[in-house]
């Protein structure tokens, strides 16, 4: 029986609203845990918990870390680990406004929203760039066993791991290059989607190619599209079994392999970076007893 949250393995909503927050005061955390259980139905409320929760409960679950210091990275890639996230979907904006405020209402004795992301589906699932996003994604059985935990026991199995980051585009520059140039950072064509067999070495398709690494580095991709005011760009959302694949995809493209950076620098730069564990679901709530509650 799958008992994931069942957002992680469905497709991409219309709108989003992802909620980070920090801890507050330790002496109502598990009461605003159970509260958390109880709100999540792990489909328009997908949670994850970081380490400074399981931390603070003195809770170890395995695999779950903090996100990475890269050695050897060419770029760099900010670490601001949070100590909670939520993934609103919906596909009605006003219903994620409602939501939200329910939800820091009720943890507020516990956790500080520290920020709030609106995303949304573009086209058929593009970056803002005009690219198709996840094409690569895994699907039905394979999505299955790259993103889920599993032969791990009860309150583990089901569960998954997810890394977010927000990037910020500096579209201007990107939409202003000729297109062949822009093809050539992504690895495919925009006009088709088709990979490009001669594409440059520093492309993001050759430098994130999941079935090159050993072993293959898959995950399932859940990024949306978000925007404000004055700025624009991908929440990368990447679900696994466990944080390998990512680090290592995370890993070859800043060049600390080989000293060659994803073109995808070029115009982009990730502003956060932070690991979470999701926890699988039970008789229609959060399974939380991996942290023993």
């Amino acid at each position: 029986m799958d008992h994931s949250q069942s957002g992680i393995l469905a497709d991409v909503p219309m709108q989003a609203r992802y909620l980070t927050f920090s801890i507050a005061s330790e002496s109502g955390l598990q009461t605003a845990l159970y509260k958390l259980a109880d709100f999540a139905d792990g489909e328009q409320a997908v949670v994850g918990i970081g380490r400074p929760v399981t931390d603070s409960l003195g809770i170890t679950v395995p695999g779950l870390t903090g996100f990475p210091v890269i050695e050897g990275a060419q770029v760099e890639i900010p670490s601001t680990q949070a100590a909670l996230w939520c993934w609103l979907r919906s596909n009605d904006r006003g219903d994620l406004v409602h939501t939200g405020r329910k939800l820091i209402e009720l943890l507020a004795d516990a956790f500080t929203c520290d920020s709030i992301v609106d995303g949304f589906r573009y086209d058929i699932g593009r970056d803002l760039t005009g690219y198709e996003d996840g094409t690569e994604n895994p699907t039905d059985d394979a999505a299955v066993k790259a993103a889920l935990v599993s032969d791990a026991g009860v309150g583990l199995d089901g569960s998954s791991f997810v890394a977010v980051q927000q990037w910020v585009h500096d579209l201007d520059d990107f939409l202003t290059r000729p297109q062949e140039e822009q093809d050539d950072i992504i690895g495919r064509r925009k006009s088709d989607n088709e990979e490009l067999a001669d594409a440059p070495e520093t492309a993001h398709v050759k430098r994130t190619a999941q079935e090159d690494f050993e072993p293959e580095a898959f995950v399932l991709r859940r990024s949306m599209p978000w925007a404000d005011s004055s700025h624009e760009g991908l929440v990368f959302v990447a679900f696994g079994k466990n944080f390998d694949a990512f680090n290592a995809l995370l890993k070859r493209m800043v060049g600390a392999d080989d000293g060659i950076v994803d073109a995808m620098f070029s115009f982009t730069t990730p502003v956060n970076g932070s690991f979470y564990w999701c926890p699988p679901m039970r008789n229609g709530k959060l399974d939380l007893s991996a942290l023993e509650l």
